[in-house]
């Protein structure tokens, strides 16, 4: 069991060093060069030019430095690495890092910086958006964990759970009112939140395989999801 979870660590650690999960872990040599380019300020040389906590300047003169590759979306956000996710305290800290690295507030700034904080404000504009909903949350947790889902997989799902998706889908395409449509929203709304709680707690007991289950079977009632707010569009 333990050597099962050493290799998801290892996993995670090399996730971390290609700061993109699903990407190659750095080469010890690019990862080096990548820590000495982050050691000093781009601008002034001085030391503590790396990103660290909260602290996106430069301590001496304040210049914005550059995105840390490093970073994973629930460090930035300041958040557990968990499913289990504060969202009030999320969007807080959304609003916050915004005031502090948007566009807007830098149009009177150097190209260099300008040209970091919209990578900053895109940054987080994409992590608070993946941490905010269960889905996308948990699919990357999963992705930190080295286990992605594959597009176009029925992941082995059970004949009973496609004949449901199938039968949900007949129902909202016969839906011809309001109401109808609505009870459809109502009947995946339930499923949402009932998979959202198991598949909580398959992470709390690192069980991988079964939070990738789940998650798939969520991504079928995500697309229903979207074929009702389509539905609702007024023509």
């Amino acid at each position: 069991m333990w050597g099962g979870r050493a290799r998801v660590l290892l996993r995670v650690w090399e996730l971390w060093l290609a700061g993109v999960p699903g990407r190659g872990p750095l080469s010890s040599s690019a990862a080096s060069q990548a820590r000495s380019n982050t050691s000093r300020c781009w601008k002034c040389g001085g030391p503590g030019g790396a990103v660290l906590g909260d602290a996106f300047f430069c301590p001496q003169c304040r210049a914005l430095q550059p995105p840390d590759p490093s970073r994973d979306y629930f460090s930035l956000m300041n958040c557990n690495r968990s499913f289990r996710v504060d969202t009030t305290k999320l969007q807080h800290k959304y609003q916050q890092l915004q005031r502090l690295i948007h566009p807007d507030f830098f149009s009177k700034r150097s190209q260099t910086e300008k040209d970091f904080s919209e990578k900053h404000s895109a940054l987080v504009n994409e992590a608070y958006k993946t941490l905010l909903a269960p889905l996308s949350r948990g699919l990357y947790l999963l992705k930190l964990c080295g286990i992605e889902i594959d597009e176009g997989t029925d992941y082995e799902m059970d004949r009973e759970f496609l004949m449901q998706i199938m039968e949900i889908n007949e129902k909202l395409a016969e839906a011809q009112s309001e109401a109808a449509t609505k009870e459809v929203e109502s009947i995946v709304r339930a499923k949402q939140k009932e998979y959202t709680d198991s598949v909580n707690r398959a992470f709390e007991q690192d069980d991988f395989e079964k939070a990738k289950e789940i998650l798939t079977k969520m991504k079928y009632f995500s697309n229903i999801e979207e074929k009702i707010k389509l539905k609702k569009i007024p023509l």
